[in-house]
Order: C-alpha cells, then structure tokens, then sequence
C-alpha cells in the first residue's frame, strides 16, 4: 500500500520529548505562505492618567506574500535597497543643481532691474 498523500499544511504528529524538525517545517512554511499578524497595545498610565500608549503591529510573512499583500517599504528604503539609495542620490544631485540654476536666475533677474 502506498501512504496517503499530507496535506500542504498538515501538521506531523511530534515525537517523544519535543517536535520533530518536519513538523516545525510545516508550522514555518505555513506561517510564511499565508502570514501571521500579531497584535498588541502596552499603554503606561499612573492613577488612571495615561501617559504613555504604544500600538504594536507584527506582520510575519515570506517577502511574496508581503508584495501580495502591498507591503514592500524595504524596496525604496535607503539603507536597505542599493537601487533606492542611487535613485535618492540622483534625486539629490538634482535637487542641488536646480537650486544652482534658480540662484543664477535670481541673480541675473536682480542685475536687470533698474535702481
């Protein structure tokens, strides 16, 4: 007899004295396939006066289901991306040479008017 196909997602029973590495594989390829949100809020507060409200959202997901999802910040972030950080140079060398070409206008503008 031939076993019964598992499910994509099914969970293999664990061994004595912990989880087997198949199982966690299981709970880790799940969790990143469809992803896990966590929530929470931690509010500080002394005598029924808050002072202090913090909003905690975790978002644990594969990099596709997160671009599926519409979250991709890391790909126009700076510090993580070499493209984003060439494209914020050449925003930036750009910015400084309008700004040249302004002051220039502005100067020769000021040369023109009569005193």
């Amino acid at each position: 007899m031939s076993p019964e196909p598992r499910s994509k997602y099914a969970v293999t029973p664990a061994r004595a004295g912990g989880q087997s590495s198949g199982s966690l594989a299981d709970i880790l390829e799940r969790v990143l396939d469809r992803g896990v949100v966590i929530v929470g809020d931690i509010v500080v507060g002394v005598v029924n006066v808050e002072l202090l409200t913090l909003k905690v959202r975790l978002l644990v997901a594969s990099v596709d289901t997160a671009k599926e999802m519409g979250i991709d910040w890391w790909m126009n972030d700076p510090s993580l991306s070499s493209k984003a950080a060439r494209e914020r140079d050449q925003l930036q060398a750009e910015n400084r040479e309008l700004r040249s070409r302004l002051e220039a206008l502005e100067r020769s503008l000021g040369q023109a008017e009569p005193s």
